[in-house]
Order: C-alpha cells, then sequence, then structure tokens
C-alpha cells in the first residue's frame, strides 16, 4: 500500500509516517518501479504500536527502547518493566506539577470576582507585578511549567 493509504488505515498523518521512518522508528519501506514508498501489514501493525506509545505521552526514546524489546522477544522483559516504572514515576510528577499548577490558578483567580475595572483587576495586577514569592509553591519559572497540557489552538 502506498503512503496515503496507510494513512487513512491508521489515521496517522503522512508527514507523521515520514517523520517515524526518519527516527528510525517505522522501517523504510520498499520502493516501486515508480519510486513510491510501498508500506506493508508489518508497518501498519508497527505504526498502531507507535501511536499507542504516542497515546500513552511516551518519548520517542521510551518508544525506540519498547520497539527494540519487541523486536528481540527472546529477552527477558525488565526492561520493559523498568521503562514503564520510570513513565509512571513521570506522570506522578506532571500530575503533582498540574495540582500545583491548579492551586495557583485558584489563588490568582480568588484575587478577584470580577466586580472592579480592567485596571483595579486584582488578577491583573497579580500576573503585571508578581513578587518574588511564588503563589500557592508555583513559579513562573518555565522550569516548572508542565508541557503537553494545553490544547492546540
Amino acid at each position: 500500500m502506498k503512503i496515503g493509504e496507510l494513512a487513512r488505515r491508521t489515521g496517522c498523518r503522512v508527514v507523521t509516517i515520514r517523520y517515524y521512518e526518519r527516527e528510525g522508528l517505522l522501517p523504510e519501506p520498499v520502493r516501486s518501479q515508480a519510486n513510491y514508498r510501498l508500506y506493508g501489514e508489518a508497518h501498519a501493525e508497527r505504526l498502531a504500536f507507535i501511536r499507542h506509545c504516542r497515546a500513552l505521552d511516551m518519548t520517542l526514546g521510551e518508544i525506540r527502547a519498547l520497539l527494540d524489546c519487541h523486536d528481540h522477544p527472546e529477552r527477558p522483559c525488565q526492561d520493559v518493566n523498568d521503562l514503564i516504572d520510570a513513565h509512571l514515576d513521570h506522570v506522578a510528577a506532571r500530575i503533582a506539577q498540574l495540582q500545583a499548577l491548579e492551586r495557583s490558578l485558584l489563588a490568582l483567580r480568588a484575587r478577584c470576582r470580577g466586580q472592579r475595572s480592567a485596571g483595579e483587576c486584582g488578577i491583573l495586577n497579580a500576573l503585571a507585578h508578581p513578587s518574588t514569592e511564588t503563589i500557592d509553591g508555583v513559579s513562573g519559572d518555565s522550569e516548572a511549567h508542565v508541557p503537553g497540557v494545553h490544547p492546540r489552538v
């Protein structure tokens, strides 16, 4: 099948399929005489595996490690367990960051009840003049920002 058909079958964009090929996650397909990429069922299965991992918010490095284990079924699965345990730790840390962020936003929201002009808004004032202390333990530092939680605009 050509790349467009693989994209339709898997719900994956063509550019993403090519990206996974460049990253070595998806093996390069054979080429037709007209130089079209020709994919097989193994490509569709591997792409489904990759997409499932991405849906679980795994990095490309984590996916690469899981694929390496998948490609060598004779190996013990301890590496897989270790990787999932590390990913769970990462998720737990992100949840804690998000909970702290929620507390900060609630504290910020409590600074204004909408009864004043924008010039007197407690939220805008707090954002324009941040103190050196944090709001409920969350700083404005980008290091504390939790990636991947915003909807695409």
